[in-house]
């Protein structure tokens, strides 16, 4: 496939995001592809090939934010797939700078890159922005008697309630650029072999699955969904 399409995805050098900018450049988009050490993204580069490009950015810095948005000036689709997970305590246990890390990359870490390339995305005939978020968020699957998370006794607070925050995020955004033609989803790509934390690395399924899901919402027709919640197989995530 041959297009003219371009897109960024944030925390590309490596797991999800990784395939995620892989599949994105098999489809024929030019990729940039974030990361915040700039060997690893191109290394990341030099693995993906075709038409992906370095681009240093660390979500969490605003100065790498604000360059490396000067650096797209056009753009299709933007992923926010940068996060990190890496406290298993729930929130009696937890201390508040576990908190205050997870949501700088999770939750305001979206909001600055969002933001900044928001111009290069009202350029697009078709833009397009998705969350990669997680099916720990959902309150529903947390509250509900026989729900796979409401037994999981509040564990990785920070992470969850981040995640539960990028959400929110992902409604309030696909409302307020709704009448720019902007679409705006988060997904739920599963439970995958990454590095994120050791229970995923331990005991998930192929990144690549989920990644395809990421792509979906990338790629949706012009009366495709927005503000939602979805799994990587396309069904709806309860919130």
């Amino acid at each position: 496939m041959t297009t003219t399409a371009t897109a960024v995805v944030t925390g590309a050098n490596k797991g999800i995001g990784k395939h995620i900018a892989s599949q994105l450049a098999a489809a024929g988009f030019t990729v940039y592809v974030g990361s915040r050490d700039a060997d690893r993204g191109r290394a990341a580069v030099a693995e993906i090939g075709g038409r992906a490009r370095l681009l240093v950015l660390d979500v969490t810095d605003e100065a790498s934010v604000t360059a490396a948005a000067e650096q797209v000036e056009a753009l299709d689709v933007l992923v926010n797939n940068a996060g990190i997970g890496d406290d298993p305590r729930p929130a009696p246990e937890a201390d508040v700078d576990s908190f205050r890390r997870m949501f700088e990359t999770n939750v305001f870490g979206v909001v600055a890159v969002t933001n900044a390339f928001l111009p290069a995305l009202r350029r697009s005939a078709a833009p397009r922005i998705v969350n990669v978020s997680s099916g720990t968020a959902s309150l529903t699957a947390s509250t509900s008697p026989g729900q796979r998370f409401a037994f999981a006794a509040g564990g990785a607070a920070a992470y969850r309630s981040s995640k539960t925050a990028l959400n929110a995020l992902t409604v309030f955004y696909a409302q307020a650029l709704a009448a720019d033609g902007v679409k705006v989803n988060a997904l739920a790509p599963g439970l995958r072999a990454t590095d994120l934390n050791p229970l995923t690395a331990a005991s998930g399924g192929d990144p690549a699955e989920g990644a395809a899901g990421a792509v979906r919402l990338a790629l949706l027709p012009d009366d495709g969904p927005t503000g939602g919640f979805f799994s990587w197989d396309g069904t709806p995530v309860a919130w």
